[in-house]
């Protein structure tokens, strides 16, 4: 497959697909003589593996020891529940943040009269920095 086929097959744009190979997440692809890339099975499986991973949240460095972990037949499935509980605990923090934020903003919002008037808490409340 060329990698548009090969986009379209694993949900991962060709661009991704590059940077994936430039960043040595994936393996650099087979070439024609022509130079363009060719992709087989194996390598649309990866690659809906790492679309997934991402859909999850998990880093592009997680997603490397996923798929050290994904490809070793004599892997201990404990290292692998380790690190999605180590990502539910940062997913939880975040999460947290981002409660923490949105309960601000609706504050700063209803704060603000919204009418033709120049005073805004909101942004006098950017501003303080």
């Amino acid at each position: 497959m060329n990698i548009g086929e090969t986009a379209k097959a694993s949900g991962v744009s060709a661009k991704m697909i590059r940077h994936y190979e430039s960043i040595g997440l994936i393996g650099e692809a087979q070439r024609t003589d022509a130079g363009y890339r060719v992709y087989g099975p194996q390598d649309v499986q990866v690659l809906q593996f790492i679309h997934r991973s991402r859909e999850l949240g998990f880093s592009l460095e997680q997603i490397k020891t996923l798929l050290a972990l994904w490809q070793d037949k004599h892997r201990a499935s404990k290292d692998v529940r380790a690190m999605a509980r180590q990502h539910i605990a940062e997913l939880d923090r975040k999460i947290g943040d981002m409660q923490a934020m949105k309960r601000t903003l609706e504050k700063l919002a209803g704060a603000c009269h919204g009418d033709e008037r120049p005073d805004c808490p909101i942004l006098d409340d950017l501003s303080l920095g």
